[in-house]
């Protein structure tokens, strides 16, 4: 008689069990052989030793399909422990979901133009992501973040954008600095809270697992094992972006977004982005992705009125 104490960690407790102990009492069922029970976040067995070792690798597959979704089904859980090979794992753990966030809602890389952020970002380190509104490259790019980090591939998460819509009326808003940069920072912590669930995501912002600061916080700065996302880039100067490129450090991953027909920068100040689109485009090591209206992943009437003013400024520069 052998006996085995498994430790449930890095995933909602709750979520393991299921409502009343239905996904703890379907794995009970499925190993009639040994005696199983669980307590808070440990499962302890008796019995023979090759049943033992098939339960602590069903064990470890649900607790990594969790680690993964956020969610788990019955269905997902029979699958799992009826799985018979590492091709039917494949199929169950569907490796074409960026990552599942609350409440289980599936992110997906939705246009072609994502698909292939996607897979350049699993190739090369540093990746631009060019386009116009709407085209999801923040929203794709926060969750290959939060997958970098559920896998361990990155330690941290940063997330940064220049605050150049504040100018000299930051001192005049209310509040701490914080609370003077969040509402500029809004659309990153609302692409967080779709993906990471609140307690978790709390703690991981209040340890700095998870850091969301404007992009002068950056300066002096080098950021090893990171997941690093420069949004609104198309509002850096020339000093900001070579600033911002020069922290990366060793096992860093850097998306960079922006769309260059967007510059809120004063007049005859240069936009760091278009600069680096220009200067560093014969990198072999760094990927450019462009997106176009085609990408469009919000109301469907958002890509008219894209190109409503494309036309627009195309007719001005004309005359």
């Amino acid at each position: 008689m052998f006996e085995v104490n498994y430790e449930i960690s890095g995933i909602d407790i709750k979520t393991f069990y299921g409502v009343n102990n239905q996904f703890f009492n379907v794995l009970k069922s499925s190993f009639p052989t040994l005696k199983i029970t669980g307590r808070d976040h440990f499962v302890f067995a008796m019995g023979n030793r090759e049943a033992l070792d098939i339960m602590e690798q069903k064990l470890d597959d649900i607790v990594g399909f969790i680690s993964k979704n956020n969610s788990i089904t019955l269905k997902d859980i029979e699958n799992i422990l009826n799985l018979k090979d590492e091709t039917e794992k494949q199929l169950v753990f569907d490796q074409d979901i960026i990552v599942k966030g609350v409440n289980g809602k599936v992110i997906k890389a939705k246009t072609t133009n994502l698909k292939k952020l996607v897979k350049e970002s699993e190739v090369k380190d540093m990746v631009f992501a060019i386009g116009p509104a709407g085209t999801g490259k923040t929203y794709t790019s926060v969750a290959l973040a939060a997958r970098a980090l559920r896998d361990k591939e990155v330690k941290r998460i940063i997330l940064t954008r220049p605050a150049v819509e504040a100018g000299e009326s930051l001192g005049f808003l209310p509040g701490d600095l914080k609370e003077k940069l969040d509402p500029y920072l809004q659309p990153l912590y609302d692409a967080l809270r779709d993906m990471i669930p609140h307690e978790k995501l709390e703690g991981y912002i209040e340890k700095k697992v998870i850091e969301v600061a404007p992009l002068a916080f950056m300066r002096g700065r080098t950021l090893d094992e990171a997941f690093v996302i420069l949004d609104e880039a198309q509002n850096t100067t020339h000093l900001q972006m070579k600033m911002f490129l020069t922290r990366m450090g060793m096992n860093a991953k850097f998306i960079i977004t922006g769309d260059p027909s967007q510059v809120d920068l004063p007049l005859r100040q240069k936009s760091g982005l278009k600069e680096a689109m220009r200067i560093l485009k014969d990198v072999k090591e760094i990927g450019f992705v462009h997106l176009t209206d085609e990408d469009v992943v919000r109301h469907p009437v958002v890509r008219k009125i894209i190109n409503a003013y494309g036309n627009e400024e195309k007719r001005q520069r004309e005359e």
